[in-house]
């Protein structure tokens, strides 16, 4: 029995040493600057270079692969993720949001935004349509990064496109049929930012996340790409 009890509490310190060598914390991509937690929005992009502001302020503390405790705060100038002496910048006509200069988004800026303000996902449902002005869609690669595909402005065609958005079917369940190709659409308002959506085809189907998993009518590919 004693040797029983023995093994027992070897192979747990074992674990226990074994979890604790490997502690992984998945990091959320925040800012804070100002006082303020600045959270990444994915669903947007900046809408033109032309609206980027004076720079406030650089990253002072890269916390990803340096902090280990879950237990952590972040205090002023520290980012999950940006190295120290990422210049921070703001927008013109946001408040309550930062950007990052960042070349592997479309526009080349990330947009962070207090997290009270800014929902983590942006629903379709959230656009307003009625004042959309532009409508592009890019395509990415490894080899080129993003590369725009087609751009509209005549209110005939991106009428067709949002029709073809809005009425998307939800298929929470939908499961596509091995690897697909990724496009992206924004939508672009007078304002700083273009609302930004991901477009997968696996061959066969569209499909995106406008709030969950929605299959798009293949009517999407004429838009997509401009002979």
């Amino acid at each position: 029995m004693l040797l029983k009890k023995w093994i027992f509490l070897c192979t747990m310190c074992l674990l226990l040493t074994a979890c604790g060598s490997q502690v992984i914390i998945e990091w959320v991509d925040l800012i804070k600057w100002d006082g303020k937690q600045y959270e990444a929005v994915y669903e947007v992009a900046l809408a033109d270079r032309s609206f980027i502001d004076k720079e406030i302020g650089e990253v002072n503390f890269k916390v990803a692969d340096q902090i280990k405790r879950t237990s952590y705060r972040f205090k002023d100038g520290d980012a999950a993720f940006h190295e120290k002496g990422t210049k921070l910048y703001a927008i013109k006509g946001l408040d309550d949001a930062i950007a990052v200069e960042d070349q592997s988004v479309i526009n080349g800026y990330r947009i962070y935004m207090v997290r009270d303000e800014a929902p983590p996902r942006r629903h379709f449902d959230q656009v307003p349509l009625a004042q959309v002005k532009k409508i592009e869609f890019y395509t990415f690669s490894l080899e080129e990064g993003n590369r725009k595909t087609a751009s509209y402005t005549d209110p005939s065609d991106m009428e067709a496109i949002q029709s073809i958005l809005a009425n998307s079917k939800l298929a929470p369940s939908f499961e596509p049929n091995g690897d697909t190709s990724r496009y992206d659409v924004l939508l672009y308002t007078d304002e700083a930012i273009a609302f930004q959506y991901g477009i997968q085809f696996d061959g066969t189907t569209y499909f995106w996340f406008p709030s969950e998993k929605a299959i798009l009518s293949n009517d999407i590919q004429q838009f997509i790409a401009k002979d």
